[in-house]
């Protein structure tokens, strides 16, 4: 894993070549920025909870909630045991791949018995199971470098208990729009996706936003244009995907793509770009000022059909890579979270109901890297997807926050994760 003394570096070396295109270290590449961040990365990974793969790497005692805010030592460990005294497996990569926990909002509310977090194991029928409580060894490390070299927040939860797809859009809106995996955008991929029920969905999204303001932004989402060319089929399953089937995880799926829901952005090609276009727009310095990126399934650690942690963490790790050799390392914050927590246990009990009166869900990771961030900085805010809105909004609008009416403005920033002095000016925390 690249330091950020290495990025920098590496961003020098590349605008070293006197024929090679190169950008000033800096430079606004459309409307400048509050802060001296004009780039963010969000990844998007799928089903973990913080104590999945955070709970061995923390080691502060269960219960303590230190204040302090650098290394693991300033996060609490998972416990040793859940509240019923059952112990935790391992969740290697073996362990990931065989078994996906019942996740929907049926099941994670009355696991979490309003905040006892004691029926994961055993209580609920067809929900609890030992399997559900689960810690990452080693195959979760290149998540713990990450947390080292850059910040780690441990009170950052799923906005809304139950599955991906209404989590998903949060990112979008800051505010609920379905329950669980029920629907699916209309358009490229729509006979993919495992959800049902196809829309086409009107209303103001982050993207109109930042349209508004002239800040460039786009959604790369790995498998599209194979999914694309095959004008209404699935095509072929990604040769690397471990049960070849030409579906989910191993062809590209709309519904993992918020902002897909919406007309005025379905199968834009300005907006929604295939991920093979990512290292061609670092290289070209084409980059937008807002990138999301989805990989596909069995690159995103969704637990079951044969799906890997490490496929994940290699993912990123090489997303990562790349964008520290690029240049535009000088001025990029990275963002890796996952989507919800997927039917796993979690210590720590979510905070209730969301401004919109939905329930919060389990905690969840989320990482920052880049020059804008304290190596192994440990933030204890409150946040949630709705947070990286409320940052971009913040951002890239003149501090101007809630323009969604959701949630945005009315969550915690991303300030706590961030440091003032390379950020230029102090983000709310």
């Amino acid at each position: 894993m690249r330091t950020i003394a290495a990025a920098l570096l590496a961003a020098l070396v590349a605008c070293g070549g006197s024929d090679a295109k190169t950008r000033k270290p800096g430079a606004c590449d459309g409307p400048c920025p509050v802060s001296k961040i004009d780039h963010v990365i969000v990844v998007v990974q799928e089903n973990h909870t913080f104590d999945n793969y955070f709970g061995t790497y923390c080691t502060a005692p269960t219960g303590t909630a230190p204040t302090c805010t650098s290394g693991p030592a300033c996060c609490e460990a998972g416990p040793g045991s859940d509240p019923t005294g059952a112990l935790p497996i391992v969740l290697d990569d073996a362990a990931n791949a065989a078994y996906d926990p019942n996740h929907t909002q049926g099941c994670e509310l009355p696991e979490a018995d309003s905040g006892a977090m004691d029926k994961y194991v055993s209580g609920v029928n067809g929900c609890s199971d030992p399997r559900n409580f689960a810690y990452a060894g080693a195959a979760a490390q290149p998540y713990r470098d990450l947390a080292g070299s850059g910040a780690l927040a441990d009170r950052y939860f799923q906005p809304v208990s139950g599955q991906s797809s209404s989590n998903d859009m949060y990112l979008a809106t800051a505010q609920f729009e379905f329950l669980d995996d029920t629907d699916k955008p209309e358009g490229v991929g729509t006979a993919c996706s495992l959800n049902d029920h196809a829309v086409s969905l009107t209303g103001t999204t982050l993207g109109d936003v930042l349209d508004g303001s002239g800040v460039s932004w786009a959604f790369y989402a790995e498998g599209y244009d194979q999914v694309a060319a095959a004008k209404g089929g699935c095509g072929t399953p990604d040769a690397a995907c471990p049960p070849q089937i030409p579906l989910y995880p191993c062809v590209f799926d709309p519904a993992d793509i918020p902002f897909d829901y919406y007309s005025q952005f379905t199968d834009d090609p300005k907006v929604l770009r295939d991920f093979s276009q990512f290292q061609k727009d670092l290289d070209g310095l084409t980059l937008p000022q807002v990138v999301f990126v989805k990989a596909l399934g069995f690159r995103t650690e969704h637990p079951g059909t044969g799906v890997t942690i490490s496929d994940g963490t290699a993912f990123v790790t090489a997303l990562e890579d790349a964008v520290a050799a690029s240049q535009y390392a000088p001025d990029t914050l990275v963002l890796v979270t996952w989507d919800e927590g997927g039917g796993y246990f979690d210590h720590v009990a979510p905070p209730g109901l969301g401004s919109d009166g939905q329930p919060y869900g389990t905690r969840i990771p989320l990482l920052a890297n880049g020059p804008f961030v304290a190596p192994g900085t440990i933030s204890h805010t409150q946040m949630e997807h709705s947070s990286i809105v409320t940052f971009v909004e913040w951002n890239w609008t003149n501090m101007q926050t809630g323009q969604l009416g959701g949630r945005d403005g009315k969550v915690a920033n991303l300030g706590s994760m961030l440091d003032s002095t390379t950020t230029g000016v102090t983000v709310p925390p």
